[in-house]
């Protein structure tokens, strides 16, 4: 089973777990508008933020095609051709404004669908066996997603927009899509304000019952960056337990998008967060800023259930790209005692 969490940055340095989305709308080919696109959502320089790249909107319809297939150990997953399912599936991202068509191809037995949070859709796109929105097995369905911008009217206060952190998941294996969910049927969804700047990496850790993205430590995703990299987390809640997500040495904004609005922001800094079944939370932080390289935590901070294998690597290499000694050695005591506590002496021995 494919298995890499990490998106790279955006500059056509495209993995399996990016989207390039066509775009369907308009007489001119428009470029793609998700991960690994670069005309759509960055701009050299931004008036709003100078020197970063940010995000811009397009209004464009764009279109992908993703398979649910079954994989090894009983599992499935979502992948952006035959053959190419991973856990967490693709990492969808576009601009509010944008739409998103997703033809889904069910190669699977069972019956199953996909299902987002945070966008607009009608009861067809619903994903639900309730509104009779799903893939029979063997069978292609058209799935619409919109999002737009905040809005106001005379005598309203301001609505909130499409802009963040989201997720999609199956929601037809099972009775509300139980079992798809616990089989890795869900991957990430994000969608950008126009301005919002843009991350050189994006990670998606998603916390499934007592497994991080269906994995136990040791073999739960290591991430990776360089030192001065802006890294970006998407993290998402399932299953029936409730968690909290901790990243060692970085803390964010406690807000949509994790860095502040300015000198006078008042928002709380965080680097602990509750992550529960069907919720999610992003945030972009600089790789090592005032730290240093190293091997760095992320676990669940519920003590039993970090004991319990909910816990990985995050690792902020050398400026060159080498990995420093004292990370190698901590990378090798995770392996062999699942976060370092070999023989639980907190000292590795």
């Amino acid at each position: 089973m494919a298995d890499n969490p990490v998106r790279r940055g955006w500059l056509g340095h495209l993995t399996r777990r990016s989207v390039l989305a066509g775009a369907v709308a308009g007489a001119a080919a428009l470029p793609a508008v998700a991960a690994g696109s670069t005309a759509a959502l960055a701009t050299p320089s931004s008036a709003a933020v100078p020197g970063l790249r940010t995000a811009r909107a397009t209004g464009t319809t764009h279109r992908v095609t993703m398979y649910a297939e079954a994989l090894p150990g009983g599992l499935y997953g979502y992948g952006l051709a035959p053959g190419e399912a991973t856990i967490p599936g693709p990492l969808l991202e576009i601009v509010e404004g944008d739409t998103l068509e997703i033809t889904l191809v069910n190669t699977t037995n069972q019956r199953l669908s996909i299902h987002p949070h945070g966008v607009d859709y009608d009861v067809f796109s619903d994903g639900s066996a309730f509104n009779d929105s799903f893939n029979e097995p063997g069978e292609t369905r058209t799935y619409v997603w919109h999002t737009r911008e905040r809005t106001t009217s005379a005598g309203r206060a301001w609505l909130p927009g499409s802009a963040g952190y989201w997720h999609y998941h199956d929601h037809a294996y099972g009775d509300h899509g139980t079992q798809g969910l616990q089989k890795g049927l869900y991957g990430g969804l994000i969608v950008r304000r126009k301005g919002d700047v843009l991350p050189d990496k994006t990670f998606v850790v998603v916390f499934n019952d007592m497994t991080i993205n269906n994995k136990m430590a040791p073999e739960t995703p290591m991430f990776d960056a360089v030192l001065g990299e802006r890294v970006e987390w998407l993290c998402i809640g399932h299953g029936s337990v409730d968690h909290t997500f901790h990243l060692h040495a970085h803390r964010w904004a406690d807000n949509r998008t994790g860095y502040l609005d300015g000198p006078n922001d008042p928002t709380l800094a965080v680097d602990n967060k509750d992550l529960n079944p069907g919720s999610s939370f992003g945030f972009q932080v600089i790789a090592g800023e005032g730290v240093g390289p190293g091997a760095w935590m992320y676990h669940c901070h519920v003590q039993f259930h970090s004991d319990g294998g909910m816990s990985g690597v995050f690792l902020v290499r050398n400026e060159d790209g080498s990995i420093p000694d004292h990370a190698q050695e901590a990378i090798d005591r995770y392996h062999a005692g699942h976060g370092g506590h070999v023989g639980h002496s907190g000292h590795g021995g």
